[in-house]
């Protein structure tokens, strides 16, 4: 059967259930903990924090497909299905004997994946009739996506946004600001834990852990909102499995059997949401995939990090989860992928990984933009700085097929594009971006840190 370039599903095809892997694993996620005293953290404690129902999706181990609301669908139906792509061109200029194909997230005006979660999320915060949401910020695309499906529902939207990204990015602080969010620069003098972190790093140029904090404290003191987050946690894995669910559909449409499946990997929010149908398949034994997460060397926390229970924000202020981390204190070096600078790993990651189900690997960022440069030139679309990680082990997975001869198919997310990563490419092309990677002594300072759970 010839494949075409762009393969889409029929609007009839796309998938009305969410996919949650959690059904499938023989070791299940550990539970978040209350660190006041140990405890799982039950239905009260995270409702307190999150919505509700959010919070029921987070605690379900159990129940493999949950129905995706008519209002959901919906919305996805403007921008979804996204294509799958065969990278024919690429194939070529490598010479590779490998079929290599590509999830397509950024055909959206929040240019990436985060959409998927941010109108369910949104959306729920709606049902249950609070006035807004906060949340965090990283490279800018879930506070981007998340700002628009505040303005879809009519929330308030609250954004902490990582001070080297609100620096680095301002067109895409702008496109927030547009969508009616207030965006703040992270750590900031506006909340109690942003003037300690403020006080303990002095011109601290921010982190994910920072910004969580930040956004939590304003929402449990703010009446009628509730904290929301673009990664990391099993509901937003959960919402992303569109993502998988549309690959493999159309896999199967076409008798495409990947080999290896890809995907960059901060808090895990597309690389769960690409590999969770498939891993499924793994885990029922139906079939077999290799799966590599990706992150960049800066920030290592699956390659270099220790799977134990730590904070999932630097200030301390929420849950404890089981995952890989760097320590909560960790602060990554001003990389410009910034939505992968997360200081851990989404547990449902994390302990596919510690089971010895998926690998990782780390890349340098100057590697990165060698190979985003080389896609961009190739495939004509120009790749966000995260999602250029899975193309960098794409394009080494493919040449070791042209070595040995392998006829491998590979498959990646390119979870959106770069036009607001602009600064990045600058001085990538200037020959002025550097490559940072943190020693033995900073990643043991951090982890010595974690908190005294047994």
């Amino acid at each position: 059967m010839e494949i075409p370039y762009k393969i889409y599903l029929e609007e009839s095809e796309l998938p009305t259930q969410w996919y949650n892997v959690r059904a499938d694993m023989k070791n299940k996620p550990a539970p978040l903990l209350n660190p006041a005293n140990g405890e799982p953290a039950g239905l009260d404690m995270l409702s307190a924090v999150f919505c509700r129902e959010l919070a029921e999706q987070e605690l379900d181990n159990d129940t493999a497909y949950i129905d995706i609301p008519e209002e959901i669908q919906s919305f996805y139906k403007m921008y979804r299905p996204s294509p799958l792509v065969r990278a024919y061109c690429l194939e070529k200029a490598l010479g590779t004997p490998a079929k290599i194909y590509y999830k397509f997230e950024g055909n959206n005006t929040s240019g990436s994946h985060k959409l998927n979660s941010a109108i369910a999320q949104a959306f729920y915060a709606k049902k249950q009739g609070l006035k807004g949401v906060t949340t965090e910020t990283g490279a800018g695309q879930w506070g981007t996506a998340l700002s628009m499906a505040c303005a879809y529902f009519g929330l308030d939207c609250k954004v902490y946004m990582v001070k080297v990204s609100y620096e680095q990015k301002p067109f895409r602080r702008e496109v927030m600001r547009t969508y009616g969010a207030n965006v703040t620069p992270s750590p900031s003098e506006t909340t109690e834990v942003g003037r300690k972190i403020l006080a303990e790093f002095p011109g601290t140029t921010g982190s994910l852990g920072c910004a969580i904090s930040e956004a939590v404290e304003v929402a449990l003191h703010t009446e009628g909102y509730r904290y929301v987050l673009g990664s990391v946690l099993n509901q937003v894995l959960l919402h992303q499995s569109v993502i998988g669910l549309e690959s493999m559909a159309a896999c199967d449409k076409y008798d495409i059997k990947p080999d290896i499946i890809i995907g960059c990997a901060g808090g895990g929010s597309n690389l769960g949401g690409l590999i969770s149908p498939f891993m499924g398949r793994k885990l029922r034994g139906e079939a077999d995939y290799r799966f590599i997460a990706v992150e960049p060397a800066s920030c290592p926390s699956l390659t270099r990090g220790k799977f134990a229970y730590d904070f999932c924000d630097t200030g301390k202020v929420c849950p404890l989860a089981k995952m890989y981390t760097l320590g909560s204190g960790f602060i990554p070096s001003p990389n410009h992928a910034g939505g992968l600078r997360y200081h851990g790993m989404s547990s449902i990651i994390s302990q596919l990984y510690d089971d010895g189900l998926m690998e990782a690997r780390s890349c340098e960022q100057t590697s990165v933009f060698d190979a985003a440069q080389q896609f961009a030139r190739i495939e004509g679309i120009l790749p966000a700085p995260e999602s250029s990680h899975a193309i960098r082990v794409a394009i080494d997975e493919a040449m070791r097929c042209k070595e040995t001869g392998e006829e491998k198919t590979i498959l990646f997310g390119l979870t959106g594009t770069g036009y607001f990563d602009m600064v990045a490419y600058q001085k990538y092309n200037d020959g002025e971006m550097t490559d940072y990677i943190p020693t033995d002594e900073d990643i043991a300072k951090s982890l010595a840190a974690l908190p005294d759970v047994r």
